[in-house]
């Protein structure tokens, strides 16, 4: 058994460093479009320093975003998280997302967790056909999540979690001479997550695996006369590799890959706007969108490869108290050309846990480049702790 799985680490592993590879000769562009983006983008630091990798990494706090089966390995019996980032400042100076999240352990195979994300979008000057200020309005949107995780043995866990989305982006303003209205949906995310303690060149080490499918939900319109859109309906898998080289340090390599279970744009007749000539009718229900987004690409297998993303991430710990991280993000050309280096750290008290991260794009005057990121936790069970300890 540990020799199977160690092919399949170096089989994930092998896939994502060949990314490149199948990325040359990348084609016309054509990027995934979906509504509610803001639910794709890392909320914590610990994972925005390591590429955006946590899928499979070992359980944490915010383990809510990346796979809520994680929840059911974590070793405290409840905790909170606070994560802020300031998001596009090369753009625009007010646009934020927060992050609150928490979990309960109910016995020692169930625990239940809860978050919350909100975007705000900053101020936007609304104006009308001749370019005088109307008004101005804050577009905001959010998630509110609530999860459920199990341990179904030694080695193997099952999370499912429900979540509603709201997105107010116009405040109801008139938009071609129809009424907007805020968009909302109901998703549900499924996840698994496996981990096994394995010896590793004489050393104790740690072989984990993760997969959820994440806002597999209703779509979203803005109007009554809009035509719904897809929110980002997303399967995420991947591979972490801890190894404890003594008492004190361990080191652990993790790969995330992601692939948008919505329908890729097809290539229309230039004669016949209607007629669809590479690809696959986009306009399907939600089931439908799921399976034909594996084989829905104009440009046949190679342009779905292009599809997926691919995140690396490398975290150290020292005494289990101090952390730095590093990690890569690659996305395709024609998919919306994300590549970005990040880098982190963290500092573990008795009491919470302090981590930031820093996102630096290779393109020059990107909108991502200086993005921060800072996370706060706190343990319960160390506060209560250290609340006897002062009686």
């Amino acid at each position: 058994m540990k020799k199977k799985t160690i092919v399949i680490f170096i089989f994930l592993t092998a896939l994502a460093c060949n990314s490149e590879l199948f990325s040359q000769n990348a084609g016309e562009l054509n990027a995934i479009q979906t509504v509610v983006p803001f639910l794709t983008i890392a909320p914590d630091s610990r994972a925005g320093g390591m590429g955006d990798a946590g899928v499979a990494t070992t359980p944490d706090v915010y383990s809510m975003h990346w796979n809520p089966a994680k929840f059911a390995f974590i070793e405290g019996n409840g905790g909170v998280g606070i994560s802020y980032s300031p998001w596009l400042r090369n753009l625009v100076p007010d646009i934020n997302i927060a992050y609150l999240t928490g979990y309960k352990r109910l016995d020692s195979k169930q625990v239940l967790s809860a978050s919350l994300l909100y975007s705000s979008l900053g101020d936007v000057p609304f104006t009308d056909d001749f370019g005088n200020l109307e008004r101005t309005f804050n577009p905001n949107e959010f998630a509110l999540d609530a999860a459920y995780s199990r341990l179904f043995s030694e080695k193997f866990s099952g999370g499912i979690a429900f979540r509603f989305i709201y997105s107010n982006l116009t405040g109801g303003s008139y938009a071609g001479g129809e009424a907007t209205k805020p968009g909302t949906s109901f998703a549900a995310d499924i996840s698994g997550y496996y981990q096994n303690k394995i010896s590793f060149l004489g050393k104790d080490a740690l072989l984990g695996f993760g997969l959820n499918f994440s806002n597999i939900g209703t779509k979203m319109s803005y109007s009554d006369a809009q035509t719904s859109d897809f929110i980002p309906m997303n399967m995420r898998l991947g591979t972490a590799f801890t190894v404890n080289f003594d008492t004190y340090n361990k080191l652990t390599a993790t790969i995330d890959i992601n692939k948008l279970l919505v329908p890729t744009s097809p290539r229309y007749s230039s004669t016949n706007p209607d007629s669809i000539i590479a690809g696959k009718d986009p306009n399907v229900a939600v089931p439908v969108a799921i399976f034909q987004s594996f084989f829905d690409a104009p440009g046949g297998f190679k342009e779905e490869f292009h599809e997926l993303t691919f995140s690396y991430g490398l975290e150290y710990w020292y005494n289990n108290q101090f952390a730095i991280r590093g990690g890569y993000f690659h996305e395709n050309e024609t998919k919306g050309n994300r590549k970005y280096f990040t880098a982190g750290a963290g500092f573990r008290l008795k009491i919470f846990t302090l981590d930031f991260s820093y996102l630096m794009p290779l393109a020059q005057n990107h909108p991502l480049a200086r993005t921060l990121r800072f996370s706060i936790a706190f343990d319960f069970n160390a506060l209560k702790n250290a609340s006897r300890s002062k009686k």
